[in-house]
């Protein structure tokens, strides 16, 4: 098996036959696989792929929503393909672009080639200007260099992709993770076309959420091996504060000053604690539940069927996008 496409979808039942019929036209000259995780539709989606689906699709249904990370980590994990292309189902990924992509990580020897969306068909206030500032903030503070980190489709040495380590929504920071193997990384130019059928499914409000992984992201990058260098660091920083504080009161208290119940002594001994506590806590937890899951082979999903296509439905140019 040359080629395994992964390709999550989520209530999308109107794409599902032209991205179907898309990806039979653009990988002919290729054995390839197509590997689609339902992330608990409720929709039509499920028999969609079912009606349409040839003999190299597998389809992996949840039994409900788990979020996009698990469902590409499902897709991944089953993927028996030399390289594994990773896309979104709504039809705005062109397959099109594998056959350019695929040759230019065989061509530069590299291990993921990333896709920059060239002309995005996307709002501007809602989407554009909010991604850009995003790229901007993960390109400066993780160090790589990746312009389009919202891009889904990307094409991977096996190797790479399956050692990716995707846990809750790390989805976003594939690129970083990649990075962490020391993965090659190129990028080059891909369509983007506007959203016909469905809604996004990703707004505003990820924000938070994404500063969170982000945060993540810059520990594993630079302490995940050597955590005493960063809480040690902190640790000292705040010990000295602390000390300071109470040297200042211990002066003012032989001073013959009343020192009780001062803000500046409450409040700071509270919040230095209280936030060291909660970083720490953090990543502790997120450690905690890698060590969990790796050290047992379990996973962060459960598959409810698996459904192999049928070989009598082939390709139909005339439905290509």
């Amino acid at each position: 098996m040359e080629l395994s496409i992964v390709i999550t979808v989520f209530n999308e039942e109107q794409n599902i036959r032209p991205l179907l019929y898309s990806l039979y036209d653009a990988l002919t000259q290729y054995q390839y696989e197509i590997i689609m995780v339902d992330d608990g539709s409720t929709d039509k989606t499920i028999e969609e792929i079912k009606k349409y689906a040839n003999d190299s699709v597998k389809l992996l249904i949840f039994n409900k929503n788990y979020g996009q990370t698990p469902a590409l980590s499902a897709g991944i994990e089953e993927a028996q393909g030399a390289y594994i292309v990773t896309m979104d189902g709504d039809l705005q990924n062109d397959p099109m672009d594998i056959p350019n992509m695929l040759k230019k990580l065989k061509q530069e020897n590299c291990d993921v080639v990333a896709g920059v969306r060239a002309k995005r068909q996307d709002s501007l206030l809602i989407r554009k200007v909010p991604s850009k500032v995003a790229n901007y903030i993960i390109r400066t503070l993780t160090g790589v260099k990746v312009n389009d980190y919202g891009c889904s489709i990307r094409v991977f040495r096996a190797d790479i992709a399956k050692n990716l380590g995707l846990y809750g929504e790390l989805h976003r920071f594939i690129p970083v993770l990649a990075k962490l193997q020391g993965a090659k990384i190129e990028e080059m130019p891909v369509n983007h076309k506007p959203r016909i059928f469905g809604k996004s499914k990703y707004g505003l409000g990820r924000t938070f959420k994404v500063l969170c992984d982000l945060l993540l992201m810059i520990f594993f990058q630079k302490f995940f091996q050597k955590p005493i260098h960063l809480f040690g660091s902190i640790g000292l920083l705040t010990f000295m504060f602390g000390m300071g504080i109470n040297i200042y009161f211990l002066i003012e208290k032989l001073l013959g000053q009343n020192i009780w119940g001062r803000p500046l002594l409450l409040v700071g001994v509270i919040l230095t604690l209280g936030g060291i506590q909660l970083i720490t806590a953090g990543f502790m937890a997120e450690m905690l539940t890698r060590t969990y899951f790796e050290s047992q082979n379990k996973t962060t999903y459960r598959i409810k069927e698996k459904f192999f296509g049928k070989p009598e439905v082939t390709s139909y140019p005339e439905m290509a996008i």
